[in-house]
């Protein structure tokens, strides 16, 4: 055997076993995603979620599924503003469904698995590099978050809501943070539109600032997303809290863990909203309207998502399997001459 070939050996071994793990690891991410489905549907007390769905009217649940379908249609346009960013060229009838199973994931599921396990699995099925497919998922990310920040320095800094008493986080300290939110916000649109300095290297990754247009496209498209989400909770309070209020509230409930005591007992969000509507709404109807608003905007999106889920893989699967069986390349048959 000489030099050469004992060089290649390992490698033309590794990637003879590649198949087989390969195959491995796509068994234990299905069977990972499928532990985690049951387990949260173990979770949920289905008694409770009957009891409370049925109590509302039906055109009650229709608003607030209409609210939840245009908050799901705009996230799905984050992956849309990542197609340029990330310099792609899928077609938008195949960004949305992975972005719709990645944030139904995403939201019940954790980020992990719905924000990057499943974005990369999907996104690379598609023939993406993990360069970009980790700027779609970056872009995305920014712009939920940026969406938030302006937002809420918005509704901060104007004073729309007022803490109670015994948060450690006062009137005044919720509008300077609210004007700090703003900064950022500024700072952020200036960069993107007047910054000589167009990427940075982190830990071997570039990032780069996106135009100042797309940046304005972030900010409109992540707000309206986080209003569409409150439109989802005002209706399954049945409209007894004022809009603006509802809103604010689920701005300071994302971010209530920092800022405030939550009391044991309640989600925060479920804390949140009950310690600020104790004046409009009884604490039961805050906790019902709030597991209704998760059914709404998290369960069943998840049931369809998983759907939708199963048929990206079956049509990965088929078109794999078609692409494995199609001949590399056939040359023309040969005739012998006839006889003149």
């Amino acid at each position: 055997m000489t030099r050469q070939s004992k060089d290649h050996e390992p490698r033309s071994g590794w990637r003879r076993r590649w198949p087989l793990i390969k195959k491995i690891l796509t068994y234990v991410f299905f069977i990972l995603v499928a532990v985690l489905l049951i387990g949260l549907a173990r979770n949920v007390d289905w008694g409770e979620v009957y009891k409370t769905l049925r109590n509302y009217s039906a055109q009650t649940l229709w608003m607030a599924g209409a609210a939840a379908f245009a908050s799901y249609a705009v996230y799905c346009f984050f992956d849309v503003l990542g197609k340029r960013y990330a310099q792609h060229n899928l077609p938008v009838r195949q960004i949305l469904p992975v972005t719709f199973v990645c944030y139904a994931f995403n939201l019940n599921l954790s980020a992990w698995v719905g924000g990057i396990a499943l974005r990369y699995r999907l996104y690379s099925r598609l023939g993406l590099r993990a360069s970009q497919i980790t700027r779609v998922f970056t872009l995305s990310l920014l712009t939920n978050w940026l969406g938030y920040i302006w937002l809420a320095g918005l509704i901060f800094s104007m004073g729309w809501i007022t803490p109670p008493d015994d948060w450690e986080i006062g009137h005044t300290a919720l509008r300077v943070l609210g004007a700090a939110l703003l900064v950022v916000t500024v700072i952020y649109l200036w960069a993107c539109g007047f910054s000589k300095r167009r990427q940075w290297t982190i830990r071997d990754h570039e990032v780069h600032l996106p135009s100042l247009r797309l940046a304005a496209l972030q900010l409109v498209l992540g707000a309206a997303n986080w209003s569409l989400m409150a439109l989802v909770v005002y209706y399954m309070l049945s409209e007894k809290a004022p809009y603006p209020e509802v809103l604010g509230i689920l701005m300071i409930s994302s971010i209530a863990g920092v800022i405030t005591h939550i009391p044991a007992g309640l989600g925060v969000i479920e804390a949140v909203f009950v310690a600020m509507l104790a004046g409009d709404l009884s604490k039961g109807a805050v906790v019902a309207g709030l597991i209704g608003y998760r059914v709404v905007y998290f369960l069943v999106p998840l049931m369809f998502a998983t759907i939708v889920y199963v048929a990206l893989e079956a049509r990965a699967k088929k078109l794999r399997s078609s692409n494995e069986a199609q001949p590399t390349e056939t040359q023309p048959e040969e005739h012998p001459p006839t006889a003149a």
